[in-house]
């Protein structure tokens, strides 16, 4: 992405939302698993995924850029679905999502519409929202755009509407190694070469304190490419259009109750990233995670899936079925 630039590279007519597959599994009649599809802005499908007691109070994980809802680990789906009908699901141009950017390209800003449609197809009237990097940017435009749709915010390895790369603020920008690697992210490969790449970028973005698991993320991408059914980079979200990110000044107004994760060890968005947006939200707690990077990892998840349903438990707490 162009230095210089917001750092995530309405008219969106949802013409219907379409619920699918039914029932995966049952427990005493309230603990389901079901895949729908939601139909938003044409051409595009997503792909998603519900789980958890059907009655518990709706909890929407919003991913980053170019990633899979799958790249949420199950151990941290299932520990926030004891207490959460806890929904997954692909983005644009991920996954199991519609892929047609080159024909049909959008903004940035289209894909929090995108989270709303889901919301909506999955007969959710409000939901605790969680979401990392880019997820994070989507969850500030809700905030900002459908305060009445979230009972609490949640946001993660991320930055705060407005910031730049590379504008001579003090914010830093992100490690070098990544910026150098993102120029390839778009490159043709086969599909181990593909498997070796999206690992190391994952090496990159655990960080250097805690230790990396180069077997779980192999397998996790392995498994994210058979569930898009290619190997090919989904690498369109760094193309989509940036208007309307520029809403920095906008974020003193957000009352939802707001939980920013700071991860010290982000090489994306390390210090003081977290603690500059949570000081933008007057409704907003920082909570630090020590050794946490841009990864999932095995160590972090206990305490974030702790900070989330202390979060959860705090604000909001009734169910937002429609």
């Amino acid at each position: 992405m162009p230095r210089g630039r917001s750092r995530f590279g309405h008219q969106c007519t949802y013409v219907s939302s379409v619920i699918r597959s039914v029932l995966c599994r049952s427990i005493d009649g309230r603990m389901s698993s079901m895949e729908f599809t939601v139909d938003v802005q044409h051409p595009y499908r997503l792909w998603a995924r519900a789980v958890g007691p059907v009655d518990a109070p709706p909890l929407l994980l919003v991913m980053g850029a170019n990633a899979s809802g799958l790249t949420w680990p199950t151990a941290l789906v299932d520990r926030l679905a004891a207490r959460h009908r806890v929904i997954v699901y692909d983005h644009r141009d991920a996954g199991r999502s519609t892929w047609a950017f080159d024909e049909h390209p959008y903004d940035v800003k289209d894909l929090a519409e995108d989270a709303v449609a889901v919301l909506d197809a999955a007969g959710v009237a409000r939901a605790h929202v969680v979401g990392m990097s880019l997820g994070g940017i989507l969850v500030q435009l809700l905030a900002l755009d459908h305060p009445d749709r979230l009972l609490t915010a949640t946001a993660f390895c991320t930055a705060a509407l407005g910031t730049a790369w590379g504008d001579g603020s003090a914010l830093p920008d992100p490690d070098p190694r990544l910026l150098e690697l993102w120029t390839c992210l778009a490159d043709e490969r086969d599909r181990e070469a593909e498997l070796d790449f999206r690992v190391e970028h994952w090496r990159i973005l655990n960080g250097d304190v805690l230790p990396f698991d180069a077997a779980y993320f192999r397998a996790m991408e392995e498994a994210c490419m058979d569930h898009a059914g290619t190997h090919r980079n989904p690498a369109a979200h760094a193309r989509a259009g940036l208007d309307g990110l520029e809403r920095g000044a906008e974020l003193a107004g957000i009352r939802v109750p707001f939980l920013v994760v700071e991860a010290p060890e982000d090489p994306i968005n390390p210090p003081p990233h977290a603690p500059h947006l949570a000081g933008l939200i007057p409704s907003s707690r920082l909570v630090t995670i020590p050794g946490m990077g841009h990864a999932l990892t095995a160590e972090v998840l206990e305490p974030l899936a702790g900070a989330v349903l202390e979060h959860t438990a705090g604000g909001g707490a009734s169910a937002g079925r429609r």
